[in-house]
């Protein structure tokens, strides 16, 4: 018999037989007396012949209050008015339950939710990179970008790039970013002042307006815009694989053909 840290192998038999004998299910939640964590939990309310109190809190199809009733005269009366009975607060003592449609109920539900992620904005932070010597063009090719992201309201992150010897010289970098701060401060505003990271300078700028505005009044842009004038979507540029194959296609068929011998 060998032992290992004082658990034998021969009382572990036991256990093991033991074991053998419990229902798959036990045996994978660790005893015969353990329940599965891995269960559903269902969020849907109790409907109906699932609502097991004696008694509940009533409530009408057009919110008059009915006073509290026996389960079954709830039941009854939801089937004489062709409703459901829904329970709308459990933790109630007793629950709160109404008269209504169910499924016309769950698909207005579904319909608002629909509705209200479609006009939910989300604010997005988009990022400039810049260098402490840039070119007086680049900088303006940068600021273009940094207001046409503030006009569509998103926030802008502004990073300056330092290396090698511009480390020692911040100075360069934060007034750069208070040059830009400036120069778009009609569309936005300094969120997070100028702060060190590293070999990086980075400035937070927030717009003015919000996304959902922003939104709304390009929709209303796009459809004050008659549909003959607007602008035609671009060409499909075909790939030069196929342009290539297509031009030797088309040489092929205009070369005449051989005189035969």
């Amino acid at each position: 018999m060998h032992a290992v840290r004082g658990f034998s192998h021969v009382a572990a038999r036991p256990l093991r037989r033991a074991r053998q004998g419990w229902p798959k299910q036990a045996r994978s939640a660790g005893g015969p007396g353990r329940k599965d964590p891995g269960g559903h939990i269902s969020v849907e309310p109790r409907i109906n012949e699932r609502i097991r109190v004696p008694e509940v809190r009533l409530v009408g199809p057009n919110g008059e209050q009915v006073g509290i009733v026996a389960v079954t005269d709830a039941l009854r009366l939801a089937q004489e008015a062709d409703l459901d009975l829904v329970e709308v607060a459990p933790t109630a003592r007793p629950p709160v339950c109404k008269l209504m449609d169910y499924g016309k109920f769950k698909y207005e539900s579904a319909l608002k939710a629909r509705e209200s992620r479609k006009n939910q904005a989300q604010t997005v932070i988009k990022e400039i990179k810049l260098r402490p010597k840039i070119d007086p063009h680049d900088y303006g090719t940068k600021k273009g970008h940094v207001e046409r992201f503030l006009r569509a309201g998103d926030k802008v992150k502004v990073t300056i790039m330092f290396r090698g010897r511009e480390q020692s010289r911040p100075e360069l970098g934060f007034r750069l970013l208070q040059r830009l701060a400036s120069d778009v401060e009609e569309l936005g505003f300094v969120e997070a002042q100028p702060k060190q990271d590293g070999r990086n300078m980075i400035m937070v700028i927030g717009p003015h307006r919000r996304k959902s505005d922003a939104k709304a009044e390009a929709k209303a842009t796009r459809q004050a815009v008659p549909e003959d004038e607007r602008p035609a979507p671009p060409r499909v540029r075909r790939p030069p694989a196929e342009a290539h194959t297509a031009s030797v296609n088309g040489a092929a068929e205009q070369s005449p053909p051989e005189a035969s011998a």
